[in-house]
């Protein structure tokens, strides 16, 4: 009798035991059917336009601009994607002022699109004599590249200038007038080109940078007017926004919008972002699964 008892103890402890380990596995299936109903952005396949400016900082914002921008390169070498300089004004001492750039490949705009916003960087210039401590601001615009059939420009909504290129310093390059600016009036939107020596060539990559820029401003437009534009845990992606640090004494990056912190900054710097880059999707893919819950 006593024995029978204890069996059907065990049995009920057994089946106690499985009833969790399959409630729990219904609710992680849920979770991931939930997930994979979510709506993708259409924008994801795209390739992407990078566009990087040194902020406040002077010539170690724009020092710093150049390492962010060999980080990013150095990524798409390890994915095998296509980077094309569109335009850049690099500086005496090796720093970029801005550079432009064209990066092709499969998930590129998917990987990319959290890297908007302002990045700032603590560290001791090579211009410090003192050995101080300097905190210096560099911008990062992603934008999805758009096609012709993304956005239309009216031919007359642009006014085209032409102007002879110059070099770092503002020595001239050629006294041609290869280098384009071009402006689309309604908007005010202006975008410069001058590193081909052809005049055709840098009025197609100007082209290319008018159209992503163009195509953004639609895309917030309507994302207004459809009442879809929300401030998630991952940022809205406005340019103010300080979204990430760079702490060179302590070789520490920290993504302020998740609250990741890696202490292996040289890594990063060499190209190593995809534990980034997968927080920001999880949290950004968490939140959208929230508010589909929510409503």
């Amino acid at each position: 009798m006593l024995s029978d008892a204890k069996a059907e103890t065990g049995l009920h402890e057994m089946a106690e035991h499985e009833r969790r380990e399959l409630s729990t596995r219904k609710d992680r299936l849920e979770q991931h059917l939930k997930r994979l109903l979510l709506p993708r952005d259409p924008r994801d396949d795209k390739n992407t336009i990078l566009e990087i400016r040194a902020g406040t900082g002077g010539d170690e914002a724009a020092l710093f601009a150049a390492e962010l921008f060999r980080m990013y390169t150095r990524y798409a070498e390890n994915h095998k994607w296509r980077v094309e300089i569109l335009s850049s004004s690099p500086t005496g001492i090796g720093g970029l002022k801005e550079v432009i750039a064209a990066i092709e490949g499969k998930g590129v705009y998917r990987r990319l699109k959290f890297e908007s916003g302002v990045h700032r960087v603590q560290r001791v210039p090579v211009t410090e004599a003192g050995g101080r401590i300097h905190t210096s601001a560099v911008t990062v615009a992603v934008l999805p590249e758009a096609e012709e059939v993304d956005i239309t420009i009216d031919p007359s909504d642009l006014r085209i200038d032409t102007f002879c290129s110059s070099g770092a310093g503002g020595q001239s390059v050629n006294t041609t007038h290869s280098a384009v600016r071009i402006t689309h009036v309604p908007t005010n939107t202006v975008v410069s080109c001058q590193d081909e020596r052809s005049q055709l060539k840098n009025r197609t990559k100007a082209m290319r940078v008018l159209r992503a820029r163009l195509l953004e401003v639609e895309q917030n437009r309507q994302d207004a007017e459809m009442a879809k534009a929300r401030k998630t845990q991952v940022g809205t992606g406005d340019r103010s926004e300080k979204i990430r640090t760079y702490n060179f004494p302590q070789n520490r990056i920290t993504d302020h919008r998740i609250g990741l912190t890696l202490h292996r900054l040289t890594q990063v710097l060499e190209g190593d972002l995809d534990e980034m880059f997968d927080g920001l999707m999880a949290a950004d893919q968490a939140d959208r699964l929230n508010t589909v819950m929510a409503s």
